[in-house]
């Protein structure tokens, strides 16, 4: 059975600044994922905060979601739109 693929926005907050290079890794194995990234430091709070635009099936962002959850120092959430129709291939 095939699952639709879902658009969201999964947001990082990055705590503990030595999971950095964990949380890039992750990353790096989900690139397929991954339409659009933005990170930035906050250096006032010592924290990173990662925006991500996800497409992807909802089994593999909960796979993405829960393996940067479990990283020590790492909060994470997920926002996913209701089913948006795939792109049309007439213009």
């Amino acid at each position: 059975m095939s699952q639709n693929k879902r658009l969201g926005v999964v947001g990082i907050v990055v705590e503990d600044l030595a999971s950095a290079p964990e949380v890039n890794a992750i990353l790096h194995d989900s690139a397929s994922l991954i339409v659009g990234r933005m990170g930035i430091p906050y250096r006032e709070r010592g924290v990173s905060i990662v925006s991500l635009i996800v497409d992807g099936t909802t089994d593999d962002l909960s796979a993405l979601t829960g393996r940067l959850g479990r990283v020590p120092g790492i909060a994470v959430k997920t926002a996913l739109a209701r089913e948006v129709p795939a792109p049309s291939k007439e213009c």
